[in-house]
């Protein structure tokens, strides 16, 4: 048996409201839920992006049952796109946003990413799903 999918990814950041003003702008995704300097939850498709302030998802809360997650410095995040048509499109956007290009990457087998930085640190790319096969 296998899941038939990932159902969220998380990040951290300790600037939740900048976090949140580069996915919603940048990205267009739309904000659930949020507590401010505790977490926002967008939504991305099909799934969600929830980000969590690493200070407070790591201290014990007895009036909450869900176990912590906290954790500590950059992560990495990849959002999917059809085709390298759309990483070019994408990265056009973003650069016409002034949003800085990392490294724009050729995987084996013709697939495309290009990979930038969040307000948090974060490493984001955006790829075709072909570069996993998929």
């Amino acid at each position: 048996m296998q899941p038939d999918g990932i159902l969220e990814t998380v990040l951290y950041a300790e600037d939740l409201a900048a976090a949140e003003a580069f996915y919603t702008r940048h990205f267009g995704l739309q904000v659930v839920r949020r507590v401010p300097g505790r977490f926002v939850f967008l939504r991305c498709g099909g799934q969600m992006l929830l980000i969590f302030d690493p200070r407070d998802s790591a201290r014990p809360d007895p009036d909450n049952p869900i176990p912590r997650h906290g954790a500590s410095g950059p992560g990495h995040v990849c959002f999917r796109v059809a085709d390298g048509a759309a990483v070019q499109a994408w990265r056009d956007r973003l650069a016409a946003a002034g949003v800085a290009i990392e490294h724009d990457h050729l995987w084996p087998g013709g697939a495309r990413s290009v990979y930038l930085r969040d307000p948090a640190g974060t490493s984001v790319e955006i790829g075709e799903p072909r570069m996993w096969g998929l």
